[in-house]
């Protein structure tokens, strides 16, 4: 994490990043683990207005964040959320932060816009998700990042 909104706590948020990452490794062969700044492939920021990327946030409302898909270059798999919104967690009122961060999580893995009605990649908000440790991908979601990334598996394999 490379900052945070003012409106959750610093723990919740750290908390809420690593079950976003989850929703997508439970699926795939891929595993997250926190990093350094210098040594992290997905960097996350909550910035407002004009923040270096060439994509400047609108205030409150409008582009509640957006990230940069994984590959070669500074910005590659950056996440930036709009530090502006007035950031929540499962509740009605505010800006869903878990369902965001899942949303452009997708993206920063390499996933493109969806049209499938339950998928977490729509182009547009969407609201809550409901309790972050119950979350489930949509199957369309599912299939886009083991397309890219390939099927969860068990190893079976005991070392002998």
């Amino acid at each position: 994490m490379e900052s945070y909104p003012i409106s959750l706590a610093e723990e919740t948020i750290r908390t809420l990043m690593r079950s976003a990452l989850e929703a997508w490794s439970r699926e795939t062969q891929l595993t997250f683990s926190e990093k350094r700044k210098d040594e992290a492939d997905i960097r996350v920021g909550f910035v407002g207005g004009t923040h270096g990327d060439g994509y400047p946030f609108d205030g409150p409302g409008g582009t509640l964040g957006h990230a940069f898909f994984p590959g070669v270059g500074p910005i590659a798999g950056e996440t930036h959320m709009d530090a502006d919104e007035q950031w929540t967690y499962n509740q009605d009122q505010g800006t869903d932060v878990f369902a965001v961060a899942v949303h452009e999580f997708g993206h920063a893995l390499g996933l493109s816009h969806s049209s499938s009605e339950k998928s977490i990649m729509k182009p547009y908000y969407q609201g809550t998700l409901g309790d972050h440790r119950y979350y489930r991908l949509s199957a369309d979601d599912i299939e886009g990042i083991q397309a890219l990334y390939g099927k969860y598996t068990i190893s079976n394999d005991s070392g002998t």
